[in-house]
Formats: structure tokens, sequence, C-alpha cells
């Protein structure tokens, strides 16, 4: 008696019999398991049967895979696997198209299993397939199942790709380049193609030279998917295939096989975003059931109406109007009126859905805070979803045909699936915040909008690799950092004027240079209110900097720039008189000027955003034979700039802080433009005009302070 483990309760079935109910015994040979079935149905010839499983994939039983049987299993007898090649191979050379289709079909389906691809590739059966294609005399049904039946046996991996002909790798190509041809040949003539690259180099080579790119983006272009996506894969595994063939040396991306890498890329690229274009030149119909579900989604993900059902029709109206508001509908009573307009037309409201139901947290949190703020100043959603996904599709090129020559293409197309609309989902989270940094209003939309187009393309052409990176560096481009780029590139623009210009500019610098250093001579003798600040200790840590509430000191310079004056004082005024001012330091004895973490009172570092801020606005005078030290932290940069500056003329040092250089920058642009403005018989006054009398009330001024409240 065997162990019980080695038992194993199965069902095996045969058609036109009653199953078999057994106990099958692991440890007993199959070949006599398979001549007990046999002999309890009185059949003979045990050795041309087999057992298969009946449900699933229609694997045969070998001793190989035999443990993977449990318990409850049902199996079927069937031919066994050799003899089943035997009558196949046979029926696949019959001159009878309808055997021979049959052969064919049922060869496809049981070549999945490997048990039974090794036998019939023992017999030579691929090649006979190959034969087929070859020749190419056969109906199109009957190649399209040689087809499928040969890619079923080639992914087994007994056969190499490489041993395939010259006349056969010819055949299927042209079967990918013919127009008019079955779609059923040309979907498995381009996953044949695809095996190929990607088996060896040389075959990508022969498939490159063969496959014509016009042609594989009309496959992209047709309404058949399957063909779509098996064309797709290719052009895929082709680029792949380039690339990785480059970076082992063995083709280089500086020749032509460079430049067509890249617009395989492009025209990826252009084809895949184009198929977009229909949504986007479809309005919303107002009769789609569908549009209109998605439509009020959008209004009860942001809002959460549960009570809604309660209420009578026109208080459901008044409240959807009200709802459909607050996400900045234009037409709050019908606001898919709003998606009438293409571009974008529908994909616009597939966007906003797709962000509401992927980032429902982030949505919500856009939509609410926007209502709650005042109406001139909050962002509309939907407004802003609208335009921001027509300037998607006019950055992408959606809808712009297929250049024969285009090389452009995004990195980050090939690492997203949903490009657009993840794209989308970070943009107009970006949208919100560059509002609130330009304290946008609603006339202010375009402006903004402007400035989020900016940060898009400059990001975009920086080339990014992944959304998370794209992500990070949009968000990193703020409003003022995109200022700052605008007055760089003005200044660069200006900087390629013509040589008479360029020698303008340094004639004119010293004395602009010289009118900063007086200006900020006399901000130090104006002097500046510092408090003193403290440092919070726990068991011997350093835990942090802070401002003493309460203590402030007055630090000025004398008129003849030859002391410094300081002292406590109790008072917060803007002038303190030097006579008020206890101690000072002759600007003589001063030997040095130090900043940021150099600085005495900086030297025990400290963690934290608080601690680091003060760090950027520290400063010291080291003075006297003795090294004393007086320290510093500004209440602004602006106050830093403007001191450190001061200090540095002082000591006769250049001048070397950002607002010097800013300030330097506009005086010289705004000089230049006054020299060269076209000034002959335009007489100019020596004395500047007189002001106007003071208008008789103020009522035209505005109230900032309503709306921060």
């Amino acid at each position: 008696m065997p162990p019980q483990k080695d038992i194993v309760k199965i069902a095996i079935q045969m058609p036109g019999a009653y199953p078999q109910l057994i106990d099958l015994d692991q440890k007993k040979p199959l070949s006599t398991v398979i001549k007990e079935v046999c002999d309890g149905w009185n059949i003979n010839c045990p050795e041309n049967h087999a057992l298969q499983y009946t449900d699933g994939i229609q694997t045969y039983i070998t001793e190989t895979n035999r443990l993977d049987i449990k318990n409850g299993s049902i199996l079927r007898l069937t031919t066994a696997p050799g003899r089943y090649a035997d009558q196949l191979f046979a029926g696949i050379q019959n001159t009878n198209n309808g055997i021979k289709c049959d052969s064919l079909k049922q060869l496809a389906c049981v070549s999945t299993d490997v048990t039974f691809a090794q036998e019939f590739i023992n017999r030579d059966g691929h090649n006979q397939l190959v034969f087929i294609v070859e020749n190419g005399n056969d109906p199109s049904e009957i190649i399209a199942h040689a087809l499928k039946a040969f890619m079923e046996l080639m992914d087994h991996g007994i056969v190499s790709w490489e041993n395939l002909s010259f006349i056969f790798i010819k055949k299927i190509a042209n079967y990918v380049n013919t127009k008019a041809m079955d779609a059923s040949i040309q979907q498995l003539s381009l996953a044949i193609l695809e095996s190929m690259v990607l088996s060896s180099s040389s075959l990508f080579q022969q498939v490159k030279h063969e496959v014509t790119l016009e042609q594989l983006v009309e496959h992209l272009q047709v309404l058949n998917q399957q063909i779509q996506t098996k064309a797709m894969a290719l052009l895929i595994a082709l680029l792949q295939t380039a690339s990785d063939l480059e970076k082992r040396n063995i083709i280089h991306s500086s020749g032509a096989i460079g430049d067509e890498m890249t617009h395989y890329l492009y025209v990826l690229q252009s084809v895949t975003l184009n198929l977009l274009e229909p949504k986007m030149k479809t309005p919303f119909d107002s009769y789609n059931q569908e549009q209109r579900d998605i439509l009020h989604a959008l209004r009860q993900v942001a809002f959460e109406s549960d009570g809604e059902a309660n209420l009578s029709n026109e208080r459901r109206r008044s409240l959807c109007a009200k709802e459909f508001k607050k996400l900045g509908f234009s037409n709050n009573t019908n606001p898919g009126q709003d998606l009438n307009r293409t571009p974008p037309g529908l994909l616009a409201l597939n966007t906003m859905a797709y962000f509401s139901s992927r980032y429902p947290d982030a949505y919500s949190r856009f939509v609410l805070e926007n209502s709650s703020r005042e109406d001139k100043h909050e962002c509309p959603f939907a407004r802003s979803s609208i335009q921001l996904t027509q300037m998607l599709c006019e950055i992408l090129r959606i809808g712009e045909p297929t250049s024969e020559t285009g090389q452009d293409y995004y990195p980050v197309f090939f690492a997203q699936d949903h490009l657009l609309e993840e794209l989308f989902c970070i943009c107009i989270q970006l949208l919100n915040k560059t509002w609130k940094e330009m304290r946008a209003t609603q006339e202010d939309f375009d402006k903004v909008m402007q400035v989020v187009r900016e940060q898009i393309t400059r990001t975009l052409s920086s080339k990014p690799t992944s959304l998370e990176l794209f992500k990070n560096k949009v968000n990193a481009l703020n409003y003022s950092e995109i200022l700052k780029l605008r007055q760089t590139e003005r200044l660069h623009q200006e900087e390629t004027l013509a040589p008479p210009v360029l020698e303008l500019k340094e004639r004119l610098k010293p004395e602009l240079l010289e009118l900063i250093r007086q200006q900020r001579l006399n901000r130090l003798c104006h002097g500046t209110l510092f408090r003193k600040i403290s440092s919070r200790r726990r068991q011997g840590k350093l835990m942090g900097i802070h401002y003493s509430k309460n203590k402030l000191w007055y630090c000025r310079l004398s008129p003849n720039h030859k002391v410094l004056h300081y002292g406590d004082v109790d008072e917060e005024t803007d002038c303190h008189p030097i006579e008020t001012l206890q101690e000072k330091i002759p600007v003589a004895d001063i030997k040095a000027l130090l900043t940021g973490k150099d600085c005495p009172h900086m030297k025990e570092k400290s963690s934290g955003k608080q601690n680091k801020e003060v760090l950027d606005l520290a400063f010291t005078i080291i003075y006297d034979v003795e090294d004393y030290s007086l320290n510093f932290i500004a209440s602004s940069r602006t106050d830093f700039c403007l001191w450190t500056d001061g200090l540095n003329v002082l000591l006769g040092k250049e001048m070397n802080s950002e607002c010097m250089r800013s300030e330097l920058d506009i005086l010289l642009s705004m000089e230049i433009k006054l020299r060269l403005l076209d000034l002959e018989n335009i007489p100019i006054p020596d004395a500047p005009p007189p002001l106007p009398d003071p208008p008789s009330n103020y009522h035209f001024c505005y109230d900032f302070s309503h709306s921060e409240q």
C-alpha cells in the first residue's frame, strides 16, 4: 500500500465512455497508469495514448509535470503527442485544401504544448510550415493558420530564429508591406518580425532593411486595434534593439541609423498621440447619457451631495447650478456648452474625469480651496482644465500631420501609458500653484496661462525621461524663476547687439557702479534696526537660533563715513540719532567682513528651515587688533545685500550681492535705451515738469485690504 501523500484522486474522461475515478499513484510509472486506464476501457495500444488536462491550457501529462496534478483534477485520455504529431504532419502536406486547413488549425492550437511542439519539431514539421509560407500559393486562411502554428512552435525556444532563410524573412516582410492583405496574416507577420528583431542583431538588420517605415506608420493609423498594437510593438522592438546595439558599439547613432532611430521615435509618438484627435474634435453631446454622467460625476466627487436624491427637481437644479459654478464652468445651468468648443472638445472632459478618479484627494483639494476664496481670486477649475487641455494638445501637436522628416520627440512619452492625462494631472496642480504665486484674479487668466505654457515648454525642452522628473522640474520652475529667466534672456539679447552698444555698456558701467556705491553708503548712514538673537540649547546641544522679541539694537554710519555707531534701543523707530548710540567702531579698525556659516555666531551648525533662513541673513564685522566681532542678522535679504555691499565699499572691495547685479542690469538697460532714443529736433527741458495738483478724491483707488480678509 503506497503512502497516502503519493495518492491523488482524479477523474479521467474519454468521449463516449463513462469517466473513471482512480487513485493515481505518483510513484507508479506514467506508462503503467495509462495502460491501466486503457485496460479499463478495453483500448488496445496504450503506447499511442496519453493523459491531458481538460480545462485551461490542455497540457499533456508527462513524468516532468505529473506532480502538479491536484486532488479532484479532471484529465482526458487522448492521442499521444508523438502519434498526433505524425497525423498533423501528414495532414498539412495533404493536397486537399480542406484537410490541410483543418490540420493547420488543429496544429496552431496544440502547438502551445511544449511536449507536442518537441515531437512535431523532431519530425521537421516547422520547416514544412516555412515551406508553405515561402511557396505562398495557398489560400489566405491556410497561410494564416500556418503562421499561427509557426509562431506557437517558435515561442518555445526549441529552434533558433537565426536558422530562418532570407526568402522566408522577405516573404513575411512582404505580408507587412502589402496594403491589400488579410488582417490576420498582417497581425501574425508583425508579431513574427518583432520576435526576429529581438532575437539577434543580424535579423534586426534584415528586418530593418525589408520593412518600410511608411508602411508601419500606416498600420498605426488603421482601425484594427490588434494591428495597431503589433505595429507599435515592432517599432519599439526596432528602437530598443538599435539602442542596445549602439551601446555595444555594433552600430553608431551618429550616422543614418541614429537619425532614423530619432525619426522612428518621433513617428511613434506623433501617430499614437494623434489617436486622441477624434475626441479632440468631438463636442459635448447633451443627449448622450454617458457624457452627462461623467460631467455630473465631477460635481459629485467634489461636493459629495448625499442628500441630493431627496430634493425636488427645482431644488436639485438650483444645487447643481451652484456647484457647477464652484467648479468653474462659465455656463453653470448648462455646463456642457463649455465643452462644445473644439478643440479640445470631449478630450477636456476626459482629462478632468481622469484627474478626479485617479487623484481624488488632489482634485477635491483644488476645487474646495478655490470655491472658498473670494470670487475674483478663485482659480476656476473647469475653465482652467479646458484651456490647459487645449494647450497640451498644441504643445504635443495632437492633430497635426506626421512629418516625413520629423525628429522632435519627448522621452517621457515612452515611460507612460497615459501621457496626456498624467501630464494634465501634474499641470493642473501647477496652474493652481502659479495662480497663487501671481496672486491672480479672473482678469489675469490669460497671463497665468501664458506663464504655465512657458513652464511646461521649458521643462519638456529639457527632455525629462520620466513623469516624476518632469513633475520635479516643472514645480521648481516657479513664477519668480520664470521672471528671472525672462530677464536673463532679455539681457542676453541685448548683449548680442552691435559692438558699439557693447562698448557703450562698458563705458556706462563705472558711472552706474559709483551711483550704487553712493546709495549703499547713504543707506548705512541712515542706519538700520536689528533684532538681537539668542541660541536655545538642550543638554549641551544647539536646538536653534531665535530672535529676541523685545531686544533691539541700531547701527548706522557717520556722515563722514569714518565711524560705525551702534547701541541698544527701546523703540522700534526708523531712525535713531548718533548721540543716542553708546558704542562705536572706527572704520579704519575693520579688518574683515564674514557672511553665512563663516560668522562666529553661526559656527555651531543647527538644522531646520528657520535656522537655514537665518544663516542666509547673517554677517559679521571683525575689527581691532584683538579680532573682536560685531554680529548681525538682517531682517530681510534686501537689508543683507545693502549692508554687505556698503561694508565692502568701506573696505575698498567689490560689491558682490545679487541685488547689486540686478540693479546694475536694470540701470544699464534703462540708460542704453535712453541713449539710443532718436531725440533729433526734440527739445529736452533742463528741469523736470511740475507735479500736478492732487485729485479732489481718491475713490478710484482699490482697497486691497478687503481682498486679503
